[in-house]
């Protein structure tokens, strides 16, 4: 007779103050000793453990050329941990994580390494109570994908034992996912050849900030927005990621790839999904996936290119005191380097709630200040009954969500100003998580790692939106090919000067974040 199963009578599963807890499991990082995996997903890992939302027995392996023991690798991860974790050290939680931490070494052609590491998960299995559940974190580059995916496959680790049904196993794939939508397409059929597609995690850690997913709380939880949330009142809108700092030391992973790829492919096209899209039946994975790739499917490149597109390339400069070199003279560019660092695009997304509304992307480096933004502007009024003298600092209303670095959400309206004259100009009403909530937001990672280990894919992009989205953006790279080198622009300032003659020439401006 089978037991009764035993539920606890205090607990209703419509409570969220639970939070989820990942089962026995573990992690295997490939590409253990790059900065990824020091400045984030190590500190992330102790940090999900601090918060109590990791298993007791839960394991992390490296996987690296470096001639380490596991006392090594563990010291490694200890200095990583303290120098970028968020929350406290506690030594209780290190001395519990440091149990379930190895290391194997290895080449990723090396058949031997991944015998060992089979034989040092069948271990974990056995001596931490992992479960035969492990991801692999593939923090290596793109070239290395089908090596590494195929070399899980031979070892017997891509798919659990058919007898245990329980079990899993799943990868996670960090961007750039291919370089344009041909290689998209092939590096999905050799990872899906491997792996089925629900347990392939493409990570974006943009889609982990809680400010992002506030873009879908602001939206769908409330009636104030909604009803103007279309052509009918939006004028345009503006997704922005600018960032201050150049590329030096990056040379070998940026060049040749340039700001479009890097950024505008992943981030800012989900970041325009989620802003367009239609409100989902649920917020099961499934519906809120199916309303993006909705959103990806209608959405177009606006032509021709040279009037709607920009790209540049940062020279020498100053910036926030410093002289700083441009991209020619970084280590590891070539001189006659063509690779964009600010890159800017117009899309249209042909439905009937956005027909007409252009959605400029921009992103670039040296840029005058750190700031991702989605800014939707609206249109202005239809009549204003005051003297234009009184509205001539008067802009157009706006509702921006900052993604990074302060975290929050602004709206920009017109107000009388104090006096015996009637002067509108603009002034804004400010949330920011900072000051509005007493828990600090968790880093993207910690959600990201925290989704993979209890198989949630919400925040995780299939294969159809990923190449998708390179449908968007291959026909501009390839004007881009064909149309020499990118126009150069100080460090420090705000891009190129096509950029701002991009808006100009429609009668529209760039916000200054």
């Amino acid at each position: 007779m089978t037991a009764p199963t035993k539920r606890n009578p205090l607990r209703d599963p419509r409570d969220k103050r639970m939070p989820r807890i990942a089962g026995p499991s573990g992690l295997v990082i490939f590409g253990v000793t790059g900065d990824l995996s020091r400045k984030k997903l190590m500190p992330a890992i102790y940090d999900l453990a601090n918060r109590g939302l990791l298993p007791p027995g839960f394991a992390l392996v490296g996987f690296a050329r470096r001639d380490w023991a596991d006392q090594d690798f563990m010291q490694v991860v200890h200095d990583a941990v303290k120098e970028h974790a968020r929350t406290p050290f506690r030594q209780e939680v290190w001395d519990q994580l440091a149990e379930g931490i190895r290391f194997v070494q290895g080449t990723f052609d090396d058949d031997i390494a991944f015998d060992t590491l089979a034989t040092t998960l069948a271990d974990l299995d056995r001596d931490r109570g992992t479960g035969g559940n492990h991801a692999f974190y593939l923090s290596v580059p793109p070239s290395a994908f089908t090596t590494v995916v195929n070399q899980l496959k031979r070892a017997g680790l891509a798919t659990p034992p058919t007898d245990n049904p329980g079990q899993w196993r799943r990868v996670v794939i960090e961007k750039p996912f291919g370089h344009d939508l041909a290689s998209a397409r092939q590096l999905n059929k050799t990872v899906n050849d491997v792996f089925p597609e629900e347990s392939v995690f493409r990570i974006d850690h943009y889609l982990g900030k809680e400010t992002v997913q506030n873009i879908l709380a602001l939206r769908f939880a409330n009636q104030l927005y909604e009803p103007i949330w279309n052509a009918n009142y939006v004028d345009h809108v503006q997704i922005t990621m600018a960032e201050d700092i150049g590329l030096g030391g990056r040379a070998g992973y940026y060049d040749g790839i340039g700001a479009a790829r890097d950024v505008i492919q992943n981030h800012l096209l989900q970041l325009l999904a989620l802003t367009a899209m239609e409100e989902p039946v649920s917020f099961r994975p499934s519906d809120l996936r199916a309303e993006k790739v909705k959103v990806l499917s209608a959405t177009r490149p606006v032509g021709p290119f040279d009037e709607t597109t920009a790209r540049g390339q940062y020279s020498g400069g100053w910036q926030g005191g410093q002289k700083v070199p441009g991209l020619l003279e970084e280590g590891g560019f070539a001189k006659d380097s063509t690779t964009e660092t600010y890159a800017a695009i117009t899309c249209e997304i042909n439905t009937r709630r956005w027909a007409g509304v252009p959605f400029y992307l921009r992103t670039g480096k040296r840029l005058g200040r750190r700031v991702t933004e989605v800014a939707v502007v609206f249109k202005r009024a239809p009549h204003l009954p005051f003297d234009d003298t009184a509205t001539e600092e008067l802009g157009q209303n706006a509702l921006v969500v900052r993604v990074q670095p302060d975290e929050g959400v602004t709206i920009r309206f017109g107000s009388k100003v104090p006096g015996n004259t009637m002067e509108v100009r603009d002034v804004t009403m400010d949330f920011g998580y900072g000051h509005a909530f007493t828990e600090s937001s968790p880093e993207a990672y910690e959600r990201l790692l925290l989704d993979v280990l209890l198989g949630e894919p919400s925040l995780f992009p299939k294969n159809d939106e990923v190449e998708l989205s390179w449908e968007i953006l291959d026909p501009v790279l390839a004007h881009w090919a064909a149309n020499g080198a990118p126009e150069k622009y100080k460090a420090g300032t705000w891009g190129p000067a096509s950029a701002d003659e991009m808006l100009a020439r429609t009668g529209r401006h760039w916000r200054r974040p």
